[in-house]
């Protein structure tokens, strides 16, 4: 009787610690709480969290809602499936082909052209501009819906000039 004790006693003890362990090597992780479909902007309310195995993870899987919140998803994304930052992008602002306006200010002076964006881009992204006047790509930085910003952002100079000695 006392061995059966024993016996049962040390199943538990097994158990509870297989428990621990398991629950000490899972990971959160981000998920969409339903499908969503590409081109969808991402709300908190669409993502919900999930614990897996820690050991299984890979690299570049969402852990934080905050990560995600109003980012435009770049493929279908299924309900319960780890959602990788890569599967997520700022929402477009600038389309391919559209007329953008394009804006350079310096200290006392502030240019603003008409160019056409010649790649896409979200918020914050370098897209490629062509420039009506001179017909030569410059690269600028996505500040708005169909607004651009060309320009060094630390000294607002484009590289060209910022490389020239006088």
């Amino acid at each position: 009787m006392i061995a059966r004790f024993a016996l049962v006693a040390a199943l538990m003890l097994a158990t509870s610690a297989a428990a621990e362990i398991s629950t000490s090597s899972l990971a959160r992780i981000v998920v969409p709480a339903h499908d969503i479909k590409r081109g969808d902007v991402i709300g908190d309310s669409d993502l919900v969290y999930q614990n897996v195995n820690a050991a299984a993870m890979i690299a570049g899987i969402a852990s934080s809602m905050d990560q995600l919140d109003g980012m435009e998803a770049r493929r279908f994304l299924h309900a319960g499936e780890a959602l990788r930052l890569d599967d997520v992008r700022h929402p477009i602002l600038v389309t391919k082909g559209s007329n953008v306006t394009m804006t350079f200010s310096a200290p006392g002076i502030a240019l603003t052209e008409t160019g056409k964006a010649m790649s896409e881009g979200g918020m914050g992204e370098t897209v490629t501009v062509l420039n009506p006047v001179s017909y030569k790509q410059i690269s600028a930085v996505v500040t708005g819906s169909g607004q651009v910003r060309v320009g060094d952002p630390i000294t607002n100079v484009p590289a060209q000039l910022a490389s020239t000695q006088p």
